[in-house]
């Protein structure tokens, strides 16, 4: 876990380690030197997981870790694109997709219709703003996940609702696959 530690005095400077734009031989000065330090204690109790108050000389002087964005965070998807996943990413994706509609390309890289079938998949994702397109490359690595959804040929699209696969269209038959969203899609 990546973190940085704050230390907060009553003179309102920022001291970081380890160092970040500063150390504690070079401290970050506050721009906000006259807020009390109980108002910047406060805002710190909000953005931490972790906060300790030491003694140290007669002071006190409030530590707090505060864990960056990108440890707290799980794997993304975003509107309007195609979302690559691994074996690792897929159920978490999936899982955070809550009610929406989830469609998977399941690809390989040496696989001429999936080559074929890749624009037009995207075309899908800028289409349908309630729907998350992946696409998971079955290759060696990815091969546990790609069991696990009982893939038999390339391509292969699972659609999934509420973390079930409730749709597959197997080859690159766009047409197919166009009319198998719709259909989940509409049965929400």
């Amino acid at each position: 876990m990546a973190s940085i530690q704050f230390t907060l005095s009553p003179t309102s400077s920022i001291r970081s380690s380890p160092s970040f734009a500063g150390s504690p031989a070079n401290p970050i000065t506050s721009q906000y030197s006259s807020t009390s330090t109980k108002d910047l204690s406060s805002c710190c109790k909000l953005l931490s997981r972790q906060k300790n108050v030491i003694k140290r000389n007669g002071s006190r002087n409030l530590v707090s870790t505060v864990r960056s964005s990108l440890d707290t965070a799980g794997p993304t998807s975003a509107v309007g694109q195609v979302t690559e996943v691994t074996k690792d990413t897929f159920w978490a994706i999936v899982n955070s997709a809550g009610d929406k509609t989830v469609v998977l390309d399941m690809y390989t890289q040496w696989c001429g219709p999936c080559k074929l079938i890749a624009p037009k998949y995207k075309e899908l994702s800028q289409k349908y703003d309630d729907v998350v397109f992946l696409k998971l490359d079955c290759n060696q690595e990815n091969k546990p996940l790609a069991k696990e959804l009982g893939i038999k040929v390339v391509p292969t699209f699972k659609i999934l609702k509420h973390g079930k696969i409730v749709k597959e269209v197997t080859g690159a038959k766009f047409d197919n696959l166009v009319i198998a969203i719709e259909g989940v899609r509409s049965a929400s």
